[in-house]
């Protein structure tokens, strides 16, 4: 049977239904596009209008139903239309307990450290436009957080490890010219939020103060430990040496940092075998 003769049986409303099979047996609602929007939404950590227009105005023209699709699977839908970006989140409510569609791990301190910086920076200079920052810009916000115990090198091969999580993996910053120059992208303002970086943020202070002690309600897992200390309980302070958890879920692709540190992520990716503390 073509595509243009109707069904000799069945519901008459299917014979005016689009053909949105893509291969034998495919029973699928949604067009390629669509399909591919609903695919980079979960692989995070998001969709970018301005990098993938096709599949974002296939967003836009099946939102309803790709939303839809989304909830089916206990995930909300963020769409930045001026932005043009959109990701997606685990469903939050108080009606029902809901699995966790994406995972979690935990973001290095340095990581959680330099996101707070760049968000800051991200709102600062937000109203003029494009905001475009340098490498050492950032760096100099964040040698407060270097510990006795680790020297310059080390430091900054750290922060450095950082910088690409920031650019490879979770796509906050984009170059932009020069090699050291970078624009923070304005998803940074949705998929870290206001009452995540309220939570963290006192704890940073402290520790940047050298309070490492006082440091912690923050950063407490759901069992009430701490959860910047490792799988064993209290191992001593939190790393600003980049060993340790903080406490930001975004999206990401799965992929590893480059040492091996633990990173906090909501992804529907794979990871490395040399990866602590991933939880599905």
């Amino acid at each position: 049977m073509t595509d243009t003769e109707r069904p000799d049986h069945g519901d008459p409303t299917e014979w005016d239904a689009p053909n949105t099979a893509l291969w034998s047996g495919d029973t699928g609602v949604l067009g390629e596009q669509s399909r591919r929007a609903v695919l980079e939404l979960i692989k995070g950590p998001y969709l970018s209008g301005t990098k993938s227009p096709a599949i974002w105005s296939a967003l836009l023209a099946d939102e309803k139903t790709i939303r839809s699709r989304l909830n089916e699977l206990f995930l909300d839908l963020v769409v930045d239309r001026v932005g043009e970006f959109a990701f997606v989140r685990n469903v939050s409510t108080t009606e029902l307990k809901t699995p966790k569609t994406v995972r979690s791990a935990a973001l290095s301190f340095l990581d959680t450290a330099m996101l707070l910086v760049l968000r800051q920076m991200l709102l600062a200079g937000e109203g003029d436009g494009r905001v475009i920052v340098g490498q050492e810009e950032v760096f100099e916000q964040l040698y407060v957080y270097r510990t006795s115990d680790r020297d310059e090198s080390d430091f900054g091969r750290r922060l450095n490890s950082s910088w690409q999580n920031m650019k490879n993996k979770l796509r906050v910053i984009h170059p932009a010219g020069a090699d050291d120059r970078v624009e923070i992208s304005p998803v940074l303002r949705l998929i870290v939020d206001a009452d995540q970086i309220q939570a963290i943020s006192a704890e940073y202070a402290r520790i940047a103060a050298g309070d490492i002690d006082g440091a912690g309600g923050a950063f407490g897992g759901p069992d009430g430990r701490d959860a910047r200390n490792g799988p064993d309980g209290p191992d001593g302070p939190d790393g600003p040496d980049g060993s340790d958890a903080a406490g930001i879920d975004v999206a990401d692709s799965g992929d590893t940092a480059d040492d091996g540190e633990v990173t906090e992520i909501g992804d529907g990716g794979h990871s490395d075998d040399d990866t602590e503390g991933m939880s599905r």
